[in-house]
Order: C-alpha cells, then sequence, then structure tokens
C-alpha cells in the first residue's frame, strides 16, 4: 500500500472504510427500519474519513493487518458520525446541513435523530468488544476504555460542553485550545492511538509520541476549519457556511485574526512533522495526512 500515490492510498482507505461501515451497520430491512435508515443516512455516503486515514497510516508504523485497523477505524467514525448528528440538532448547534446534504433531524424528525446518534455511539463499541484487533485482551481493553474517555465528558462531549457555554462570551486562547483539545482533538488522537496498537512491533515511546503528533494535528485541523468557515462557501463545505460567526462562537480567527490562525497552522504543522522524524519513511502517510489538513478545502 506504501507504494501508491497518497492520493491513490487515501482514496483506497476511503473505500475500504466505507465497505466496512456498510457491513456493520444494520441493514434497513431489519426492524426498526426507520431508526437502522437514519443511521447508515448519517453514516454512508460522504465525510473525509479523515479519522481513518489516521487510524491506517499509524498503523503502518507498527505493521498492522489492515483488518485489524478496519474495526478500529469504523468504530471511530461512527462515534464521529454520532457526534455530527447530535451537534446538529436544535438543542445544539441547529443545523440543516452535513456533508452536503439535510442534517438527520431535518432528514426525519428529532427523535429518530436522538436514538440514531445513541445507537452509533453503542454500535462502535460492540464493534472494538467482539472483534479481535491485537493479541493481547488486556490491550483490547484498554483499546476500548480509550475510545470510551476520548468520547465521554473528559474528551469530545465535555468539549462540546464547553464549546456550549463560550458562545456569546469572550475567552482566552488557553480556553480555547482546552475546548479543542477535548471536542476535536481526542478522537483524532485516539484514531492514532487505535490505529497503532493494532499492530505487534511497538517500540518503547512510539504511542506517546504518536499522541503528542495527535494533539498537535487534532489543533492543526481544527484552527484550519475555523479559517474554512470564514473563507469557504457552503456548497464547498457540504455544511453551513460562516455558522460560528453567526452564533457567535470563539474560534481561532477570533480571536487571532485571520493572519495569526494562518500562521498558528503553520507552526502546527511544523510541529507534527517533526514529531514524526525518529519515525523515517513509516510515518510517510501521517506527514503527508499532516499537509492534507493544513490544504483542505473542505
Amino acid at each position: 500500500m506504501n507504494d501508491l500515490d497518497f492520493a491513490s492510498w487515501m482514496s483506497q482507505i476511503q473505500r475500504r472504510t466505507e465497505v466496512a461501515l456498510e457491513q456493520h451497520l444494520p441493514r434497513t430491512d431489519v426492524l426498526p427500519e426507520q431508526l437502522h435508515e437514519a443511521m447508515r443516512y448519517a453514516t454512508l455516503g460522504g465525510g473525509k474519513r479523515v479519522r481513518a486515514l489516521l487510524a491506517h497510516a499509524a498503523g503502518e508504523i507498527t505493521e498492522a493487518a489492515p483488518e485489524r485497523v478496519d474495526i478500529v477505524a469504523s468504530s471511530i467514525e461512527l462515534i464521529h458520525a454520532y457526534s455530527l448528528v447530535h451537534d446538529d440538532m436544535p438543542c445544539m448547534d441547529n443545523d440543516v446541513l452535513r456533508r452536503g446534504k439535510p442534517t438527520v433531524h431535518v432528514r426525519f424528525d428529532e427523535a429518530t435523530a436522538l436514538l440514531a446518534g445513541d445507537a452509533l455511539q453503542t454500535l462502535a463499541f460492540q464493534l472494538l468488544a467482539e472483534n479481535r484487533v491485537t493479541e493481547s485482551v488486556g490491550d483490547q481493553l484498554a483499546m476500548i476504555a480509550l475510545l470510551a474517555s476520548a468520547s465521554g465528558s473528559r474528551g469530545m462531549a465535555g468539549g462540546q460542553a464547553i464549546d456550549l457555554g463560550s458562545v456569546g462570551r469572550q475567552i482566552e486562547l488557553e480556553t480555547l485550545e482546552l475546548m479543542h483539545i477535548h471536542k476535536t482533538g481526542a478522537l483524532i488522537r485516539a484514531s492514532i492511538v487505535l490505529g497503532a496498537r493494532c499492530g505487534p512491533r511497538i517500540e518503547p515511546g512510539t504511542l506517546s509520541r504518536l499522541d503528542h503528533f495527535g494533539k498537535v494535528v487534532g489543533l492543526l485541523f481544527q484552527v484550519v476549519d475555523d479559517i474554512l468557515d470564514l473563507q469557504s462557501d457552503t456548497a464547498t463545505l457540504g455544511k453551513t457556511a460562516g455558522k460560528d460567526a453567526e452564533s457567535e462562537k470563539p474560534t481561532y480567527v477570533s480571536l487571532l485574526g485571520l493572519h495569526g490562525a494562518r500562521q498558528l497552522a503553520d507552526d502546527l504543522l511544523e510541529q507534527a512533522r517533526s514529531t514524526l522524524t525518529p519515525f523515517g519513511l513509516q510515518a510517510r502517510r501521517l506527514d503527508e495526512l499532516a499537509s492534507f489538513i493544513v490544504a483542505r478545502k473542505y
């Protein structure tokens, strides 16, 4: 797989992730049909699959079997999909567009969206519990715990709570960073570490170095997201552009200005890439993904 150019490799991982999710999600002809339809609608046929890409890229460093990483990648993408479903609901960000199509509560209804998010979250943990992704049972339990921590009140859900509490308020840069370390960064960090933990060749210091890379890339992803929210359009983003400013949410652009946010993105990219130096060519895909995150248009 490393012989492919980056675009071909990325496309291949995106395709195999889509196939894996298609297989693991309940069919729409199984009761309750509408709930299963909503789960598939929320998950399939859209998104960059950045977290799945990061998991597979990290797995290459530890020589992980792609089939094992598929399980981890699917679990993470299910958690991500559930978070988007809930974030878009009227009680949260109240958005009507996601991945270029109506959000789940618009396409179905609020109750179905709530249940679909709940079911996607639990399915993620079911996959990690039922499928062997590492040789050690203890290691696999630790991986399940890591995903739970990254998703909960000390991770993604907690970051969203801080985000909601910051609307219309002036906050310090440190608070904004703390919010996004939890809201966006925790699941990105987990994607990288979980992908690496699927492999048999984990050298001392590998996981801590990859975790640091994930922390930096998680912040980088959010900084670029804030820039795109200001500069891009709804059709390109696949979600409502300018929503953060309209909702008076604090962002890196609102605190640092556009130039400052761009400079921060450049600095974070340099930090991320330097963290990977000891891995050499094994980290080629992670390095390419860091550059992709900065250069992306959606």
